[in-house]
């Protein structure tokens, strides 16, 4: 009998694992679709079905994204302190887990708010924008900066967060601590 009850939960597993684990390429998910619809992975929260199943989508672009903003970081750094910040906590958690120089991204998103590091005074920063909303950051944070740039995005075609853009903003014209201590305040309020 213990035989068979240690039987049963592996025979039930193996058949799940083809399919509910990312353990295949995007690649092979898109060519095998059928297999993945009829369990339902492949409809996202807006109920839609998409190429990949949401959370492996999620995750695509994330390791392109950090590479992106340590080479960014890593010339900025040399000119004075440089904060990046981004705007969500995907994006957040993914550059401090995959970053190979260091960075520790920052966010007013979810419980990342409390960690910004205002005690150091900031000369940059690398804005990170969900593609959306990227056409309008060079106009709203542009001119408070010598340089306000796009440097690169995420190209990953198959990133849910393709198009993500990665701004490089150098030399502050304003108090950047002043701005962030401000944002952090307003954001705070709206939560009461």
């Amino acid at each position: 009998m213990k035989p068979v009850s240690v039987l049963i939960p592996v025979l039930l597993f193996l058949p799940l694992y083809n399919v509910a684990f990312p353990n295949k390429s995007p690649e092979y998910i898109v060519s095998h679709q059928d297999q993945y619809k009829k369990f339902g992975l492949l409809r996202w929260e807006d109920g839609k079905d998409h190429p990949l199943p949401q959370d492996f989508a999620d995750m695509q672009g994330w390791k392109e994204l950090a590479q992106k903003v340590d080479k960014e970081y890593s010339r900025l750094s040399k000119t004075g302190n440089t904060m990046v910040l981004c705007d969500n906590y995907g994006q957040t958690g993914a550059i401090n887990y995959y970053s190979k120089a260091g960075v520790t991204a920052m966010s007013f998103h979810a419980d990342y708010i409390n960690w910004i590091d205002v005690s150091r005074k900031y000369k940059n920063v690398i804005r990170i924008k969900d593609a959306p909303e990227a056409g309008k950051e060079l106009k709203e944070s542009g001119s408070f900066f010598e340089v306000a740039r796009l440097t690169d995005s995420i190209t990953n075609p198959y990133a849910r967060e393709r198009g993500t853009a990665i701004f490089s903003l150098q030399g502050a014209k304003i108090d950047i601590n002043k701005r962030i201590q401000d944002e952090i305040t307003e954001v705070k309020n709206e939560w009461k």
